[in-house]
């Protein structure tokens, strides 16, 4: 079996973290084995009888199946998992989803544009401030002579945005030598 998967299956070492716990619904009648699934910060699947299928994991597999298609369930939940994760970035006490577009913080959240979270990246990747033209060429591709009112316009309505919602005027501040988190 081992062979086949393209994943390392966990057969006996409960002390190692595994990335994936593949586990039978007669697992959860174990409370030492519920409580090794619930404690890891795994991807966790269950695999059972329609019927006896808990809600509450990434995957579920109905069995009978096939090795291809544990495989295939595992491969796929996995990549989710990676990309909503490397999609979803901490930004101060907020959550920005990239993929949604959207910046969060508890139950409130706000919509987002492409050049804002682009915006926001920007000043989150930054140790210092960051200048009107160095905004302008990596977020517009804009040349330093250019004479416009993007930067501002634009981090005024993001600004007001989040002022609205959040009741937050210094997400994203200034100073003499550019805009910063």
């Amino acid at each position: 079996m081992k062979t086949f998967l393209k994943f390392n299956p966990l057969f006996d070492n409960l002390n190692e973290n595994p990335n994936v716990i593949l586990f039978h619904t007669d697992a959860l009648m174990d409370k030492k084995q519920i409580n090794y699934i619930k404690n890891k910060n795994s991807i966790k699947i269950c695999a059972g009888k329609k019927k006896n299928l808990k809600e509450s994991f990434d995957a579920n597999i109905e069995l009978p199946t096939t090795l291809k298609e544990m495989n295939k369930v595992v491969e796929s939940t996995y990549a989710k998992k990676k990309f909503n994760k490397n999609s979803s970035i901490e930004v101060k006490s907020y959550f920005l989803n990239k993929n949604e577009k959207k910046l969060s913080k508890l139950d409130d959240h706000i919509q987002l544009t492409e050049k804002e979270v682009h915006l926001i990246e920007l000043f989150l990747n930054s140790r210092k401030p960051i200048s009107k033209n160095d905004i302008l060429h990596s977020v517009w591709n804009y040349s330093s002579e250019a004479d416009t009112h993007t930067v501002e316009t634009h981090i005024y309505r993001l600004r007001k945005k989040i002022a609205d919602k959040f009741m937050d005027e210094k997400f994203i501040l200034n100073n003499k030598d550019g805009y910063y988190l």
